[in-house]
């Protein structure tokens, strides 16, 4: 199950940037936010959709990562990144454990609060969205 998760996490992670990247060079997400199709019920029921996952996964994060820094940053990285960022997390918190071994301590191990990846998925979503 181990590694059928990192397969599954790999792939939502690459497709992600792919999709967003393709986006990005078909229109520019400034351009997107103005256009009319931003204001179409389902564009907008899709995104409040997507936002409540994004926050339902960060309070499980939140649970899991003990330090507020961490959090913070996950926080910043999930609704900024979302499906990229979380899928990031998963994969760190896969590949923590050995491929054979239990899912248990992905799911309910807690962690003390590392600041690299959730800083770095910060700083890059940051530069990211000023670009665009």
């Amino acid at each position: 199950m181990i590694l059928f998760l990192r397969g599954l996490f790999i792939i939502v992670i690459l497709s992600m940037i792919g999709v967003t990247g393709w986006a990005g060079s078909q229109q520019a997400l400034s351009a997107f936010a103005q256009s009319p199709t931003m204001r179409d019920p389902w564009v907008i029921a899709t995104l409040v959709d997507a936002y409540w996952a994004f926050i339902a996964f960060f309070v499980w994060v939140a649970w899991k990562e003990q330090s507020l820094a961490s959090r913070v940053l996950w926080f910043v990285s999930i609704i900024l990144l979302g499906n990229m960022a979380m899928a990031a997390y998963m994969l760190r918190e896969l590949f923590a454990v050995p491929a054979n071994g239990s899912l248990d301590p992905v799911f309910t191990r807690r962690n003390p609060g590392t600041l690299l990846l959730p800083g770095l998925l910060t700083v890059i979503s940051i530069v990211v969205y000023l670009l665009a």
